[in-house]
């Protein structure tokens, strides 16, 4: 039986007991659990860190807590080169896009996972890269999303568009998401941007408060590359990735936008379908 790694939220009793319950029930089955709580010395390492703590012989993560604890483990599972590893996501947060299952449900869930019945397609990711006159590039990878904005009382920035070589637009704005399908129901969906089916392959650029209103949301191809110029006049911007990795940006910078070589796999629920949950989750009839 494979390892499991159980990352759970932080400072939550709920789901540090849901954790225990779990481990006990993984031992049972004969798996052996690796319970860590997220920011643990253990656990996940912090935002900037560059290394996974995740053993290399892990069969499969399971994640709970909200989206920001399940985008904390995306970031190991990728620093750790494990890509093909299936994560489960339980909601014990807010919305919880990312972790599509109830906790009632996750045993249920878990023994379809342990019987390798079940779906993780792999989830298109961004990976963006800052080149700083006489320094080396850095790179940071994200799975909902890349953010460039101002600080709250900056002005409002320009931010000079290529797409490929070509000149796309300068946009005169509070700043830019640059959004995947998966997250588009994140950050990208307050901004005014469309909700994409996680299926899609593309990559969604959306202004934050455009002082033009011919501004609108783009739907981009994925094997496209996005680069974005910093004119001298840009100060106090940062790029998030993710809302969880920054990096604060001098004018001059230039940012390069791609997809990314890697793609992780979330399991979807057994139980609903996409549709389901998106009604669920923003309240439709």
């Amino acid at each position: 039986m494979p390892k499991v790694a159980v990352i759970y939220k932080a400072h939550t009793p709920e789901a540090g007991h849901l954790a225990g319950e779990l481990g006990d029930w993984l031992r049972a089955q004969g798996a052996t659990p690796l319970l860590w709580e997220a920011g643990s010395s253990q656990a996940a390492a912090s935002p900037a860190s560059t290394t996974s703590r995740l053993p290399a012989d892990t069969g499969l993560v399971v994640v709970l807590g909200g989206d920001g604890t399940m985008l904390g483990a995306v970031r190991e599972v990728v620093l750790a080169g494990l890509e093909a590893v299936p994560i489960l996501g339980v909601n014990l947060g807010g919305l919880g896009f990312l972790t599509a299952l109830a906790p009632e449900e996750l045993m249920p869930a878990m023994e379809r996972v342990l019987a390798g019945s079940f779906a993780a397609p792999p989830r298109l990711m961004l990976q963006a890269e800052v080149t700083r006159q006489g320094g080396p590039p850095r790179q940071v990878t994200a799975l909902n999303d890349v953010v460039i904005n101002k600080a709250a009382l900056a002005r409002i920035v320009e931010l000079c568009l290529e797409v490929d070589g070509h000149h796309l637009t300068t946009f005169r704005a509070d700043g830019l998401i640059f959004s995947t399908p998966t997250g588009s129901t994140a950050y990208n969906l307050s901004a005014g941007g469309p909700i994409c089916h996680p299926s899609l392959e593309c990559i969604v650029v959306t202004p934050i408060c455009s002082f033009a209103l011919s501004n609108r949301p783009l739907l981009l191809s994925p094997h496209m590359t996005l680069e974005l110029t910093l004119g001298q006049r840009a100060q106090e911007i940062t790029l998030t990735c993710d809302g969880q990795v920054g990096l604060e940006l001098q004018p001059g910078d230039r940012v390069a936008i791609r997809r990314s070589p890697q793609a992780v796999r979330l399991v979807q629920s057994p139980f609903k379908e996409y549709f389901e949950i998106l009604r669920t989750k923003l309240g439709w009839g």
